[in-house]
């Protein structure tokens, strides 16, 4: 079994780049199942159906969401009806939505579940309780298990690898928009890796224009961040290879796109 997911999606030239090279991507690796964080696809806030509905045809069977999950109105009147998105688990119980969903491949179920951090973050439901809810209930199915963990410290990240190793086939985490170079499977088998990174500009500032970023650090004064509509573009993506039969990890591979590390198909 192979999992393809790719990292927040931000803004136009990150919807641009899933277009361009989820097929390439899919074509190369051959993955059983694709989810793309598609939490900033909408200008950098959100998402809307239209682009939900988008990333299934370009080949997602799944996209998780995170923080900016209600920015864009929209998403109150379709997300019920979107069986294929899932936001964070841990929000308050009476949020619309769903935070874990089982997918199918071959006649073998796997449960994708998002969560989110609370360390510099909104004070949510604790995301290690509400994933020994959600592992429980998706053990009686399958052993299949993936986790996005959008989350900002990467200390919380960590910490929640090592909680649920052995329990789920892999953590990643999503949210601070910088691929780390510390893709690993830890000891009991579970593959691991702080922040996918994201996918979208590629000369600004974690996809906003730099201009406005260094406007605000130099001045500390109030600045609309915006995402870039042109320019040079990235994508950030992990492939994690499991063990179909113990839902273990075999091996985890960061990919990276831009102009300094092209893609040879």
């Amino acid at each position: 079994m192979r999992i393809l997911f790719v990292g927040d999606v931000v803004g136009s030239l990150g919807r641009d780049m899933i277009s361009e090279y989820v097929p390439k991507l899919k074509e190369k690796y051959r993955p059983q199942l694709t989810i793309i964080n598609g939490e900033n696809a909408a200008s950098g806030r959100g998402i809307t159906e239209k682009i939900y509905r988008s990333f299934l045809e370009t080949g997602a069977q799944a996209v998780t969401l995170g923080n900016h999950t209600w920015d864009n109105k929209e998403i109150f009147e379709f997300i019920d009806k979107a069986k294929y998105l899932v936001r964070p688990a841990n929000f308050p119980d009476n949020n619309p939505g769903q935070g874990m969903v089982f997918l199918k491949y071959n006649n073998e179920e796997i449960a994708v579940i998002s969560l989110q951090g609370r360390t510099f973050m909104a004070a949510n439901n604790c995301p290690f309780e509400k994933a020994d809810e959600l592992i429980a209930i998706a053990k009686e199915r399958t052993s299949i298990i993936f986790v996005d963990f959008h989350a900002e410290a990467t200390s919380e990240k960590q910490a929640m690898g090592w909680y649920l190793d052995g329990r789920v086939s892999a953590v990643v985490g999503t949210h601070t928009h910088v691929q780390t170079a510390d893709c690993r499977i830890l000891p009991e088998g579970t593959a691991f890796m702080a922040d996918v990174g994201m996918t979208g500009p590629y000369d600004a500032v974690l996809g906003m224009e730099k201009d406005a970023v260094l406007k605000r650090f130099l001045t500390g004064l109030p600045v609309r961040f915006e995402v870039p509509k042109t320019g040079r573009s990235q994508l950030s993506a992990v492939l994690i290879d499991l063990d179909q039969k113990t839902g273990k990890a075999k091996k985890i591979q960061p990919i990276l796109i831009n102009d300094d590390h092209p893609f040879y198909s």
